[in-house]
């Protein structure tokens, strides 16, 4: 059995390219990366990604399933995501024109990403 350290190293690493295949997906979509792995106020987004006049904020999800990777957006995960895209947002004062959403990226073996366009509320005040 492995220890808590190597399980986790794994988690992270199953993230990390959880990640790149979201961003390849959303590349192979149009979008342009203007971040990854974003982290202010205590929360942290995976990815930030514009296309046309639109920001999307996007957590990434990788599940053995993918309903399982649908039920991983808690409550709390998206008042986290929230807080980051405003400190984010407030250190780019030029998206303030833009339209701004929460997306997400889910990911599962054997299956092609599932992109999600406003997948739930960002929480803005």
């Amino acid at each position: 059995m492995r220890n808590a350290l190597e399980r986790r190293r794994a988690t992270f690493l199953r993230g990390l390219g959880a990640e790149r295949v979201a961003l390849l997906f959303l590349l192979m979509k149009g979008y342009r990366p203007l971040a990854r792995r974003y982290a202010a106020a205590g929360g942290e987004i995976d990815l930030i990604v514009m296309r046309g006049d639109t920001i999307a904020f996007v957590e990434v999800k990788a599940r053995g399933l993918m309903d399982d990777a649908l039920a991983a957006i808690t409550p709390a995960k998206r008042r986290r995501f929230s807080r980051a895209a405003r400190a984010w947002l407030s250190r780019h004062p030029w998206a303030a024109t833009k339209t701004w959403r929460a997306d997400a990226v889910f990911v599962a073996p054997r299956r092609w990403p599932r992109h999600l366009p406003a997948a739930f509320e960002l929480e803005m005040s």
